[in-house]
């Protein structure tokens, strides 16, 4: 069995700048003086005329790639998910998906793994912010190769797109081949007992649960919810059918994340239990990231706890 190799997200980031800049003239890569660590250096260095600097000043970023926009530019703005999604709330807001125009935000060290640069710079949030705005398009794939490919594939949106992506190397468990569709669930593992959908590095840990609890004679779905909007609702639907209960998986407060996407379908077409693996309403603390995941429960054995509790809840509503 091949080594499994561990990648930072943001490195498929790039990798889907410099694909796009080599394709395309309308492509422009904004930046908030973070180049390095978003990767947008590689687009800097190599396609120098596609790249700005907008210096730590991010509301000017997204303004900036609003008139790009109006011009018949598609601007990638990158900078930390953290400022991002919260200090240019409004300009993201008014400006962009108000006039539904096509820019896409690259929200980069996202979740509680930041580690050590603590809750400020620990965008927690940001899928909330995001999903909330009318317009938006709200992406969260399982690693380098999937966020590559969800470069590429939101190119030709119409409207905004959010891309949230972490820091940390994490484990590339896609490749070239495996299917990737905007708006649609991907099926990692089939399963009957319970599904968990799970978004980001989340999917790995889903999918270590999985091989743990079918030791246990569980079976146990995955599904690869890298769309968090629009939601698939078909999938969710289909899950809450055959498996009678749910769990949601994400580096993300427990509110209004995927976890809130997702019983938003529940409640209006297939109520079933759910329950949550996310940041439990609270700030991160500073630490190492490994530290901090599990301190959360944002791995293996948090899922495998979330998928024994929501069990035991199926079982005594189906007895009621």
């Amino acid at each position: 069995m091949k080594p499994i190799e561990y990648v930072p997200q943001r490195d498929g980031y790039g990798q889907g700048l410099l694909a796009l800049c080599a394709q395309r003239e309308d492509i422009v890569v904004l930046d908030a003086d973070v180049a390095a660590s978003t990767r947008t250096n590689w687009v800097r260095d190599q396609y120098p005329d596609k790249f700005y600097n907008l210096g730590i000043s991010e509301q000017d970023l997204v303004g900036t790639a609003a008139g790009m926009s109006l011009g018949g530019l598609i601007p990638y703005v990158s900078t930390y998910g953290v400022f991002l999604s919260g200090r240019a709330f409004d300009q993201i807001r008014t400006t962009v998906c108000y006039n539904n125009l096509k820019v896409r935000f690259g929200g980069a060290h996202a979740g509680i793994s930041v580690g050590p640069d603590g809750a400020t710079h620990q965008a927690l949030e940001d899928l909330a912010l995001a999903r909330v705005l009318p317009n938006m398009t709200v992406l969260a794939p399982c690693d380098s190769e999937e966020t590559r490919k969800a470069v590429l594939a939101a190119a030709d949106i119409d409207g905004p797109v959010y891309f949230r992506f972490g820091r940390e190397a994490v484990p590339v468990i896609t490749d070239e081949d495996t299917p990737f569709q905007l708006g649609k669930a991907r099926l990692v593992r089939e399963g009957t007992d319970c599904a968990v959908l799970a978004c980001g590095a989340m999917v790995y840990e889903a999918m270590l649960a999985a091989q743990q609890l079918k030791q246990e004679g569980i079976s146990l779905r995955v599904l690869d919810v890298h769309t968090i909007k629009p939601m698939d609702e078909a999938a969710i639907c289909a899950a809450a059918a055959d498996c009678g209960c749910l769990v949601t998986a994400e580096e993300h407060q427990i509110h209004a994340g995927l976890f809130g996407a997702v019983s938003e379908v529940a409640a209006r077409r297939c109520p079933v239990p759910i329950e949550p693996v996310a940041i439990p309403d609270c700030f991160g603390q500073s630490g190492p990231p490994e530290a901090l995941l599990e301190h959360y429960g944002l791995n293996a054995a948090g899922v495998r706890a979330a998928v024994l509790r929501a069990m035991d809840r199926r079982v005594r509503t189906e007895k009621v």
